[in-house]
């Protein structure tokens, strides 16, 4: 018994002697049904507000918002990451299931900002939980954003469906 193949520009082997087509079908309606979890903390959450408004929509390239951890794709970390809060940001990521990612906006997520010299100011969420995204700017423009998650598509888009994205690191305490 032999495999039909398809056109590939159509749709391709979807099988199970050839599963490469059957990944990108499912990455497809991975990429394009993201739900994230929002943790807004400063000047850039009304940023990632308006994101989800009228006008830059984000909901037209799959992404909607979700008040639970439990099911979220993603997080969008936006503002001023303090050390008080870095121990929920790492607590709402680890309710998060597999595979999870995480977009850092603003120039305070990234690396403090303008606030990096104060002693409660964690220098950028990657110290905390790990980055997939970085969106830089302060406040960084909606537009931004979207170019961020659709960047975060490319990435869901490229990785096998079938495995885990990565081994998640321990991360040491935050005293």
């Amino acid at each position: 018994m032999t495999a039909r193949t398809m056109d590939p520009g159509v749709g391709g082997d979807v099988t199970l002697l050839h599963t490469s087509q059957l990944d990108n079908l499912i990455n497809l309606a991975r990429a394009s049904s993201l739900y994230y979890l929002t943790f807004g903390l400063a000047c850039c959450g009304i940023e990632l507000m308006q994101t989800g408004g009228p006008r830059a929509d984000v909901m037209r390239f799959g992404a909607i918002p979700r008040a639970s951890p439990r099911q979220a794709d993603f997080m969008i970390v936006a503002g001023t990451l303090t050390y008080k809060m870095a121990e929920r940001a790492r607590l709402l990521y680890h309710q998060m299931p597999d595979p999870k990612y995480v977009i850092s906006m603003g120039s305070c997520s990234n690396c403090g900002g303008l606030f990096q010299l104060g002693y409660s100011v964690c220098k950028g969420v990657d110290k905390v939980i790990p980055v997939d995204v970085y969106v830089p700017g302060c406040p960084p423009r909606p537009e931004a954003l979207t170019e961020g998650l659709l960047r975060l598509q490319e990435i869901v888009r490229s990785e096998p469906w079938s495995t885990k994205r990565r081994p998640q690191p321990e991360r040491p305490e935050i005293a």
